[in-house]
């Protein structure tokens, strides 16, 4: 009676074994169990911050920003800045051969390691959406508006083909439009006015459109010189703590641009400045002001 008990007893201890072990057969089966228990939770990085803007002019017109404050404590900024022009008239000329690009120039900003801001055209970025796009993911560079089209915002801007008013803030949309096809997916909100040229009809076009219209205060000489030294030799004396520079991107326009950099950024970097996008001169511009406010 014993021995049989015992062997009931050893039989009910499997059984309730096995089941056990059926049960956590099934919990490890199922979908809803983790297949890596344990496993930390994603880690979602925080999103960027919007880059700074002005606040908008005197009747809401679009804030226009030329340099800096010309700060005397820390190292002085620059902001070197390069236009990508090309217009909608000139694709038989790009497929004729002529370069509108200038892969070299980019390549020597990012082998000595300057932050730049590139104003863009959105008739480039269509030409040359590789390039755009490689441009506007690098984390040194950030793509600016430069119209779709190059044509001036005025009357009597260096001969440009003018845009009437109540085209010009589409004009400036169908450029990022142009952007965001070419893969560039975080433009920046500054525009720059083809040739410079603006006055308070195309500031109060612009104003919905909530760009930050950008400037500048040395005339880097580039366009369609040949000479790198006189180049280089304008920018530098012509810099000033807080300066922002327009250069250009265009190797056919603007053929000396590249071997004027390799004599501006050592000699700039030797006077103890320092290379910063137009955004982080805007957010300089801003903290004075704030700091009033507040």
């Amino acid at each position: 009676m014993i021995t049989r008990a015992r062997q009931r007893a050893a039989r009910a201890s499997l059984a309730a074994l096995a089941a056990a072990a059926l049960t956590a057969l099934s919990a490890c089966a199922s979908p809803s169990t983790p297949t890596r228990p344990h496993s930390p939770a994603p880690h979602h990085s925080p999103q960027k911050a919007a880059p700074p803007t002005l606040a908008p002019g005197p009747q809401g017109l679009t804030p226009v920003f030329k340099n800096a404050p010309r700060a005397k404590q820390g190292a002085p900024t620059v902001a070197l800045t390069f236009d990508a022009d090309m217009t909608a008239g000139q694709g038989p000329r790009a497929r004729a051969g002529e370069r509108f690009d200038n892969p070299a120039l980019v390549d020597t900003l990012r082998r000595l390691d300057v932050p730049a801001t590139f104003f863009m055209t959105g008739r480039w970025a269509e030409e040359y959406p590789a390039q755009a796009r490689a441009i506007g993911r690098d984390p040194l560079f950030e793509v600016a508006n430069h119209s779709y089209s190059h044509y001036s915002f005025t009357r009597d801007c260096y001969g440009l083909p003018t845009v009437a008013p109540h085209r010009m803030r589409a004009d400036v949309e169908r450029a990022f439009a142009a952007f965001r096809r070419a893969g560039v997916e975080h433009p920046v909100p500054y525009f720059r006015f083809p040739g410079g040229c603006y006055d308070q009809r195309a500031l109060r076009a612009l104003a919905p459109a909530g760009v930050t219209a950008v400037q500048w205060d040395v005339v880097g000489g580039d366009a369609f010189a040949t000479d790198p030294r006189a180049v280089a030799r304008q920018v530098l004396d012509g810099v000033r703590p807080g300066s922002v520079v327009v250069l250009h991107c265009t190797r056919s326009a603007a053929p000396a641009t590249e071997r004027a950099l390799r004599t501006i950024v050592p000699k700039l970097r030797e006077r103890g400045f320092r290379f910063v996008r137009v955004s982080e001169q805007i957010g300089a511009a801003r903290a004075p002001k704030e700091g009033r406010a507040a």
